[in-house]
């Protein structure tokens, strides 16, 4: 963003949280997963366990039941962008992104990641 300052573009960021797509599909996801899964060397593999995989597929099916549907958050945010005389240089569409991301971005590293 800062960078194309400097050709005279101005750039707004659009960091949506989580919304219910084909990329965010857990069949999809999960489909995928395992097909990398199987292709990975043994040693990988030990290295994670079977386990692990089972247990991340498992937490996306969890997170998507809060996935939003809304979709009109996020083109909104882009119109805006798009057209607005003074737009904002981020926006944050979804009750994720604006209750838990963006105040998890003020936090120091370190406790960020212990969250």
């Amino acid at each position: 963003r800062l960078e194309m300052r400097n050709f005279g573009v101005k750039v707004s960021v659009i960091e949506p949280g989580y919304f219910k797509t084909m990329i965010t599909n857990v069949e999809n996801l999960g489909k995928n997963f395992y097909a990398s899964w199987e292709k990975l060397p043994e040693e990988i593999k030990a290295s994670y366990g079977e386990n692990y995989l089972k247990q991340f597929v498992a937490m996306l099916k969890l997170m998507q039941k809060g996935y939003n549907s809304n979709l009109s958050l996020v083109t909104n945010c882009m119109e805006h962008a798009l057209t607005s005389l003074h737009p904002r240089a981020r926006y944050s569409p979804g009750w994720d992104a604006k209750l838990l991301y963006l105040p998890l971005s003020y936090l120091p590293s370190a406790l960020t990641d212990a969250l």
